[in-house]
């Protein structure tokens, strides 16, 4: 700028030339010029225009024309706001000072909302007091319109955070966006449904545009954007005239919101005094975004909150089918039950030991699905709130030791000790009776369950304000992370070493809400390999229960009693009686079925495999009285059972501790020694999901509970007639690979022996040779039939040699062809003339028919070895008889056909004389090994084509040929 206001014809503005400026101007200019920050100079009334390089930008187009020009002209657009300010600076002398001001100017073509911080500075004059305005101004449009992008943004932010439905973001969303309209004077949101776009809200419009369907020629190209996910500027939107009116609007699409329903596309108006720069192009996209991940997020919720509802409804839905089931089985349950206990203990006109026995398990089984269900009714209770229970001051520490009383016989057969540590506590407990028994019995019983060795403790003391009952075991324990989830309904430890794998899993979950019920708490303590303490918390006093459940009446002396038999009846059932195999407590339980082998036959040996001792007994009774049965109670003792005696099938249970049957099938397969076990899994699953996954697991038999014992016991014989077939299989398989191996050892022999005999014979031709020239004249014509003899049993002892040495190379797979163009009349006329003595000698005569020469690509050695074997065959079944060779084409193929009038082939040995060492005829007059026919089919075959043997009119065989001319 220093040059060119030094080029600048001064005298021509309203400053006049530099000469005559007063000293306090220039010293002001050379101020201004050097200073690195923008700055201008307003001099004189007329606020004349000078200005540095750093301030060009305030003159945009403007510049350098304006340039010693009047504020006036320059910033004409701009003198209603500032002009003033200047006026008051140059009257009064005194500063002024503005911070992000809103200026509005024309520096571009269109007319700009600009924001400057600057202060105005007067400039003194030697003689008249202010002569100008020194300015520094600083550009910070950038900022402002940041800041309050941002702050939209932020707001949206927060208001769609609030919401939690999609509505209700988009009336935030309209709203904020409403309030924003120095930034989008108009915004419009469509859902594009279809063939149809859905306005979901508008700001800064009475209504949307008419057209908003997707058609072309819309007011909006929504479809194109939602399609190509690309922003696209519309001009001259609205048709408005007005200079503050838009006149452009960007059409955004919401590329994060789900496209599963609607795709949504975003409509904003471009505030004409604004610049559509990169700056603004960002915000937009920013809000684009952020509409789109509010709306989107919210949706997520809202399906997330629906579908929680879903699962509660479904879970209260289920916890009203078990309560409903639940009744519904009671009362067949209690029909069942009453008879079997009447007949159990009839003393007039008792069972027999087989059918009461039979009787005892039907009873047991009957009980253990009553107790399920009454467990199931009581949770259904606590998860509806309609719990009944009744409190009463109890001593709870004589109560306590009568409950635990109950278990002394099963841990003396568990082999397990049972300490008791009650001591009196001074004072009666609030408890409900059989709520309490429901607490002991179930901590017990989880006790016993995952106990093997040691014993089990049960203390009742008081502690503080609070009656502690605490039962502690020496089982297997429990890792960290399953502690957390353990009072959790139906959860059950991953890999639990039980002495059951059965359970409904809301056992631990029914003692933490009966605790609760008594406004108490459950903790637990273990350890993997050290064991585990449950301790329950009861408060003392009855302040903390409701009132209305407080009852001051003795409580009642017995207890539930089918809740304590058949708590102690489960325990029971869990410890290992005498093995079933050798008890014959249970005879046959099913007829037997056809084909199902008696204790007379060879039957099989079975291992059944289940942690229930009702079941395997019952399994037992099934199958011992048809085959050998031994049982085990897990899947890791039935493995050692395997690997001591492998049996011929195994019967297992899927679900048992330890090792369950999935476990035991993959031990199983991965053992070469057992791999070929047949197994059949037993499972409560139901539906061919399951049984696809057992069987893709390599179980060869899915049963699902309940079966019938003649179900069970098909299965098993029908598996070990698979086993005997796999077996008989095998065998056959392994006759026929020694069979295999025995042929290609003869193959290799006769390759070998074919090579050695080549040699002394070539030694032996020679010898004939050169002696039959070696004999006087005389003499050799007297010898000379018998050489003649002596040179066709050579050759014909050449090409035996040559026939076992082309069965090696065919059996070996090393039979090569060399193909080339060959004239088949003449090769087919040159065997005949090289077989005409021994036709001769065969007594055959040979008449050779072709109509022109056939020129094919052949392999020529091969064809002569063909043509040969099939004269060979001729002279040898048709001696005495006249031989014909027909030689021609059929289309692209070439045609060969060797007539006899022998014996001719029946036809059931038509495809038999092709095979390796077969004749026609097995007779000893008919020399050779069998070999020629199937050597010329290899070679047929070889080239492509195919041979084969009819019926020669009057008797008599004839073999035809087809071969391709050209290779395939």
């Amino acid at each position: 700028m220093a040059g060119r206001m030094r080029a600048k014809d001064w005298l021509a503005t309203l400053l006049g030339p530099v000469t005559q400026w007063p000293q306090s101007l220039r010293t002001a200019v050379s101020v201004m010029l050097a200073s690195p920050e923008p700055a201008l100079i307003y001099w004189g009334r007329e606020l004349v225009v000078l200005y540095n390089d750093s301030a060009r930008f305030m003159l945009g187009h403007k510049h350098p024309d304006g340039l010693g020009v009047s504020f006036k002209i320059v910033f004409q657009e701009s003198w209603p706001l500032l002009g003033p300010m200047l006026e008051r600076v140059l009257d009064t002398g005194e500063p002024v000072h503005n911070e992000n001001l809103l200026v509005p100017l024309v520096r571009f073509g269109f007319l700009e909302d600009c924001y400057f911080t600057f202060s105005y500075i007067p400039t003194r004059e030697e003689s008249t007091g202010v002569g100008g305005v020194f300015v520094i101004v600083t550009d910070t449009t950038a900022q402002v319109l940041g800041a309050r992008r941002l702050a939209l943004l932020r707001e949206l932010s927060l208001r769609a955070a609030l919401c939690e439905t999609v509505e209700a973001v988009l009336r935030a969303s309209e709203a904020v966006l409403a309030q924003s309209s120095a930034d989008l004077p108009f915004s419009l949101l469509y859902a594009l449904r279809g063939e149809r776009a859905q306005l979901l809200f508008r700001t800064g419009l009475a209504q949307a545009p008419a057209g908003d369907g997707l058609e072309a020629g819309g007011a909006w190209p929504l479809a194109e954007v939602a399609r190509s996910r690309q922003e696209q500027l519309v001009e001259h939107v609205l048709g408005g005239s007005s200079s503050e009116a838009p006149v452009q609007a960007l059409v955004l699409p919401l590329s994060g919101a789900s496209e599963e329903e609607a795709r949504l596309v975003l409509v904003v108006g471009l505030n004409p005094r604004i610049a559509l720069n990169a700056d603004t192009r960002s915000f937009l996209q920013l809000l684009a975004r952020q509409l789109a991940t509010s709306i989107e997020s919210t949706r997520s919720l809202e399906e997330k909150t629906q579908r929680a509802a879903q699962l509660a409804e479904l879970d209260r839905q289920k916890t009203q089918f078990f309560s409903n089931v639940s009744h519904e089985l009671r009362t067949p349950l209690t029909l069942m039950l009453g008879p079997l206990e009447d007949a159990l203990s009839d003393t007039r006109e008792p069972l027999p030991g087989a059918q009461h026995q039979r009787v005892s398990l039907v009873q047991r089984g009957a009980v253990r699905l009553l107790k399920l269900v009454n467990q199931l009714l009581e949770f259904t209770r606590f998860e509806a709130g309609r719990a009944q229970v009744r409190f009463h001051a109890v001593d709870l520490s004589r109560l306590t030791l009568e409950l635990v009383g109950h278990f002394e016989s099963a841990a003396r057969r568990a082999g397990l000790t049972l300490s008791l540590d009650c001591p009196p506590l001074g004072e009666p407990v609030w408890v409900d009776r059989e709520a309490w028994e429901r607490i002991v019995f179930n901590l017990l019983s989880n006790a016993f369950k995952f106990t093997f060795e040691g014993g089990l403790t049960v203390s009742l003391r008081r502690e503080g304000e609070a009656a502690v009952l605490r039962v502690r075991d020496t089982g297997t324990g429990m890792p960290p992370e399953a502690l957390p989830r353990l009072f959790q309904r139906f959860y059950r430890v991953e890999g639990a070493q039980g002495r059951s794998f059965e359970g409904s899993g809301i056992g631990l979950s029914l003692v933490q809400e009966l605790v609760k019920l008594h406004g108490g708490e459950v903790g637990v303590w273990s350890r993997p390999g050290e064991g585990s303490e449950f301790t329950v918390r009861l408060p003392r006093g009855s302040g903390h229960l409701p009132a209305d459940r407080l009852s001051h009446e003795a409580s009642p002396g017995q207890g539930n009693a089918f809740l304590r038999d058949s708590s102690v009846q489960e325990v029971e059932s869990w410890i290992p009686r005498v093995p079933e195999a050798a008890s014959p407590s249970l005879p046959e339980a099913a007829p037997p079925v056809a084909g199902a082998r008696g204790p007379a036959g060879p039957g099989g040996r079975v291992l059944i495999v289940d942690d229930n001792a009702d079941l395997r007994a019952y399994l037992t009774s099934v199958l011992s009285p048809h085959f050998e049965v031994e049982t085990a109670g897990d899947g890791q003792e039935a493995l050692e059972a395997l690997r001591r005696h492998a049996p011929d099938v195994v019967v297992s249970d899927v679900m048992m501790p330890r090792l369950g049957g999935f476990g035991l099938l993959r031990a199983i397969r991965e053992d070469p020694g057992l791999r070929a076990t047949p197994l059949i899994l037993l499972s409560a699953r139901a539906g061919e999901e399951a049984s696809v996954e057992g069987l893709e697991a390599g179980a060869d038999d899915y049963l699902v509970k309940p079966f019938s014992g003649r179900e069970l016991l098909a299965r098993v014989q029908t598996q070990l007639s698979m086993s005997r077939m796999r077996a008989e299989a095998a065998l056959q398989w392994g006759r026929e690979l020694a069979l295999k191996e025995a042929v290609q050892a003869r193959d290799d022999f006769l390759s070998v022996a074919s090579h050695e005999l080549k040699t002394p014979l070539t030694g032996l031709k020679l010898h004939l040779e050169m002696l039959e020239r070696m004999l006087p004249g005389a003499l050799r014509a007297k010898a000379a039939e018998r050489f003649a003899s002596a040179r066709r049993q050579a050759q014909r002892m050449g090409a035996l040699v040559e026939s076992l040495l082309d069965v090696s190379q065919v059996a070996s797979g090393r039979l090569q062809l060399h193909r080339e163009r060959t004239d088949v009349m003449a090769l087919v006329a040159d065997c005949l003339a090289q077989s005409q003595e021994a036709l001769l000698q065969a007594g055959c005569t040979v008449t050779f028919e072709a109509r022109a020469p056939l020129f094919a690509e052949v392999d020529p050695v091969r064809l002569e070895q063909l043509v040969r074997h099939l004269l060979s065959n001729a002279a040898k079944y048709g001696a005495g008889k006249p031989v014909e060779v027909h030689l021609g084409e059929v289309g692209a193929q070439l045609r060969l056909g060797v007539v006899d009038h022998g014996m001719g082939v029946k036809p059931e040995d038509r495809e038999r004389i092709f095979g390796r060492f077969e004749r026609a005829v097995s007779v000893r007059r008919f020399g050779g090994f069998g070999l020629g026919l199937w050597v010329s089919r290899q070679v047929v075959e070889a080239h492509g084509g195919s041979i084969e043997v009819t019926d020669t009119p009057g008797g008599g065989a004839t073999f035809t040929v087809l071969l391709p001319r050209q290779a395939r």
